[in-house]
């Protein structure tokens, strides 16, 4: 077009002005209508109209599937006027299990995975609405949330939803506008539910009472959260960094001879398959260094990322190392970026807020849509009321009404005529003329008296709800209450409370479990239910894949967070963690002392004594430590003086030449102690006639031995319980405390079993209850439960009776006390497994090289 027309239409304007103003309505709508999500329910606009959409095509939780194309052509044609891409990138992820801890959509098909395959193609994947989602649209049929016209004004479309589902929190919600960006974790259901009961109950509680019960987020892919710093940031300022771990565990491989890691658990949005990737980057690089292979075993049953380890590999280290390089250990920045309803205009308008006030604006909203529906079932009341009292009226005067209606030339003169005589409305006279003949039969009448008094009672109560604000209050918790009940469950995400004293511990399960070493010094912690328990004179199973000079000789049950004092022959100790001894199945082998504490190969442990919370010990506690040693020499000592463990060790007894340690025992330094011989002989004194002694000193003689004999065993009594011997020919006895009389430290004692050929040597001395149970151990690695009951109490002086059947050449080595499952003890282990796997021999048993330095954890 040219001319004078075209050239007014023309408007000079700064470029600089225009697209300033062009760009912030550009900004304004991908924040208002695209990218953040409403802080009343919690959903984008894209998301919001494919539930609306699918609710109403009737595709409810429990109706048939229908394919997402559909559901995705119904949002496009009616509400989203963008592309379809967006609108079904929305729909997968309401389906994904790892992308929403409550997912709102029930898909059918290929809907993606967490190693970022796509979803299957719209044209084959169908879909529902989950019982959850429908929660979302509750008694959106009832007057309670505004609608407005949708893009091309052919029909409405809700601007938000009525949600009984605290959405926002529960789902969490990612964006990115201009300018701006979102970043919501989820939370707990039952957790988020509790702190808005706790805020209905107390519009003035504190911040710090809803982080009591809001703990944290917990995501969809569980892992670990460290350190509450991060999550007491967001509750109350609405920002914060998050450090969030994979859930790892370092185990022994099938055959026993190497450690893996095994990753069970990631953090929350990471790609499995380019974690995997990473993985490999990082050690083809050499930034990770001890991984050999890496496989991925996961299946429908949940995650399995498997790194195998080299033998001089430390697992502890390596799993360090790949948390500082991996995204096995992320950040996530929360960000709570909502759209709020500005009180004065009612348009929405970016904010960041505290939970509180996330939490306050969905109290508002939910306390508006109680009183929007109570409000709109008033109305429908008291217009069902209004013409059931026309009603009422004809039934009362139906000759007349009859005679009006038959002498009226048409209806509306028929209406117009019993609205005159009867003073009724418009409504109630059409509703007379369109009443069936039927209704005047008694028993109608009857029921439309009835129907009255209801309606009248339902509004009344109506009212009521709506004149108290208690009420709609009590309303608001009991459905949220119903929501959580129904849909609720426990946390998937564990948070470690300080990041200053988070470790490889805080991923370690807390479990009983066996620990053995052998003679040869390979060490491994096995499961207890592994053993089972068998009666008095069975023959066991094999419980360690050894080679035949080989043997074990100390079994420890007690729990993987227990420090391990590891005492050696040589009187040297060494500081180690359950935990850090590699998982093994009952017939491996283990893995040589070597590799977690510095001892030389030749280095035999005698004792090893559990502890929880080593540093925490001071001078103050009434807490010993009594050693005893083959030449009979004993020794107490404050542990205070043993809790500064370095890496090489640090002496806790002077031994003399040709003597070595034979045990150690946690005491309150008031016990009495007693003292077994190879030759059946046996000490019992005060450990108060022991004087306090520091750790560089030789200690002072317990028992006075004869020729070519030596101490066995030592036994610390703390309970009025009894004492088991057990010989090298398995044969054992029981016989009360009592029957061993205390004697001055020093003497020579008194017997304790008839020695002769068939009893053998005295290999053990134990405290037992008859409720107790034990294992034995022999030479060949055979291991048998029983049950200290079912051994028969005899004298002191007897020979015993036979407990394990051993095969020729064969003799017990060592004996160990199990708690049963039904009572257990402190620093003991519990339970009575079903099977013992059979064990394989290997090869010689030989140090692997590596570093044995600190057994503590390094730091990542």
């Amino acid at each position: 077009m040219t001319g004078p027309v075209a050239r007014e239409r023309i408007l000079p304007r700064m470029i600089d002005e225009e697209i300033k103003e062009s760009f912030i309505n550009y900004s304004m709508s991908v924040i208002v209508s695209r990218a953040l999500p409403d802080v009343r329910d919690g959903l984008k606009p894209v998301h919001r109209r494919v539930l609306y959409a699918m609710n109403e095509a009737g595709l409810t939780a429990g109706r048939p599937y229908r394919k997402s194309a559909t559901v995705v052509g119904d949002v496009l044609g009616r509400y989203h006027p963008h592309g379809d891409s967006s609108v079904y990138d929305a729909v997968v992820r309401m389906v994904q299990e790892f992308s929403l801890r409550y997912p709102l959509v029930d898909g059918q098909g290929n809907f993606g995975s967490i190693d970022g395959d796509n979803a299957a193609a719209y044209r084959y994947t169908e879909v529902r609405l989950t019982r959850i989602a429908m929660e979302m649209l509750a008694d959106i049929d009832r007057g309670t949330v505004d609608f407005g016209a949708n893009f091309d004004d052919t029909r409405e479309e809700p601007k938000v939803l009525p949600s009984r589902l605290p959405n926002l929190l529960v789902n969490g919600s990612t964006g990115i506008a201009v300018g701006m960006a979102t970043n919501i974790p989820p939370h707990n259901l039952r957790e988020v539910s509790a702190a808005i009961v706790a805020m209905v109950d107390n519009p003035d509680i504190e911040t710090d009472e809803i982080r009591k019960i809001i703990t944290g987020p917990d995501f969809p892919t569980a892992g670990f959260i460290y350190g509450r710093a991060g999550i007491k940031d967001y509750i109350e300022t609405g920002r914060g960094r998050l450090q969030v771990r994979a859930r790892a565990q370092i185990e022994e491989n099938e055959r026993g001879s190497k450690s893996q890691i095994v990753v069970t658990e990631i953090p929350y949005q990471v790609n499995k398959e380019r974690l995997r990737q990473q993985i490999v980057d990082l050690v083809r690089e050499g930034k990770v260094a001890g991984i050999s292979a890496l496989r991925d075993e996961s299946n429908k049953e949940g995650i399995r990322l498997v790194m195998e380890l080299k033998r001089d590999a430390i697992p502890r280290v390596v799993l360090n190392q790949l948390y500082k390089h991996s995204q096995l250990q992320t950040t996530f920045g929360v960000i709570m970026l909502a759209l709020v309803p500005d009180i004065k205009t009612r348009q929405l308008v970016p904010k960041v807020m505290p939970v509180r006030e996330v939490l306050k604006h969905y109290i508002d909203h939910r306390h508006e849509v109680i009183t929007r529906r109570t409000q709109f079932d008033l109305d429908k009341a008291a217009e069902r009321e209004h013409i059931l009292e026309g009603l009422k009226i004809a039934v009362d005067n139906i000759d007349e009404v009859i005679k009006i209606i038959r002498a009226a030339d048409d209806t509306p003169t028929a209406s117009l005529s019993l609205q005159t005589r009867f003073g009724l409305s418009e409504r109630q006279a059409e509703a007379i003329l369109n009443m069936r003949l039927a209704k005047l039969t008694g028993l109608e009448i009857d029921k439309l008296d009835a129907e009255l008094a209801e309606v009248r009672a339902l509004i009344a109560e109506l009212r009521d709800i709506l004149g108290s604000r208690e009420r709609r209050m009590t309303i608001l918790k009991s459905e949220l209450m119903d929501v959580a009940e129904t849909f609720g469950d426990v946390r998937k995400t564990e948070i470690v409370s300080d990041e200053g004293e988070f470790s490889v511990e805080d991923l370690i399960a807390e479990e009983d479990v066996v620990v053995t070493i052998s003679h040869t010094g390979y060490v491994k912690r096995t499961s207890v239910s592994l053993y089972r328990r068998q009666r008095r004179g069975g023959r066991g199973k094999t419980g360690t894949g050894l080679k035949d000079e080989d043997f074990v000789s100390r079994l420890y049950i007690g729990s993987t967070h227990d420090y391990l004092l590891i005492f050696t022959d040589d009187g040297r100790m060494y500081w180690l963690k359950v935990y850090e001894i590699p998982q093994s199945s009952a017939g491996a082998r283990g893995k040589p002392m070597v590799n977690l504490i510095n001892v030389s190969p030749e280095t035999r442990v005698r004792a090893v004594v559990p502890v929880r919370d080593l540093e925490k010990i001071t001078d103050a506690d009434e807490r010993f430590l009594f050693f005893s040693t083959r030449n009979g020499t004993v020794k107490k000592s404050r542990m205070a003086d043993y809790t500064n463990v370095r890496n090489n060790g640090i002496k806790a007894i002077k031994i003399e030449a040709g003597d070595e340690l034979i045990d150690v025992q946690e005491t309150s330094g008031t016990n009495d102690i007693v003292l077994a011989t190879r030759f059946g002989l046996s000490c019992r004194f005060r450990e108060s006639d022991v004087r306090e002694m520091g750790r560089d000193t030789t200690g002072v003689k317990g028992i006075e031995l004869r020729y070519e004999d030596f101490v066995v065993g030592m036994v610390v009594i703390k309970r009025d319980a009894t004492l088991l011997v057990v010989t090298e020919k398995g044969l054992g006895k029981v016989s009360d405390v009592a029957e061993y009389r205390v004697q001055k430290r020093g003497g020579k004692g008194i017997l304790t079993l008839n020695r002769t050929d068939r009893t053998g040597n005295v290999v053990a001395l134990m405290e037992v209850l008859p409720e107790d149970e034990m294992i034995l151990i022999t030479k060949q690695g055979i291991l048998i439960r029983s049950s200290a009951a079912e051994v028969r109490k005899t004298g002191r002086n007897a020979q015993g009776v036979k407990l394990v059947a051993l095969d020729e050449g064969d003799s017990v080595i060592s004996v160990a006390r199990v708690v049963p499952e039904d009572k257990p003890v402190e620093g003991l282990g519990d339970g009575d497994g079903d099977d013992v796997v059979d064990g394989e021999s290997g090869a010689e048993p030989e140090a692997e090289n590596g570093d044995a330095g600190d057994a503590g954890a390094p730091e990542a």
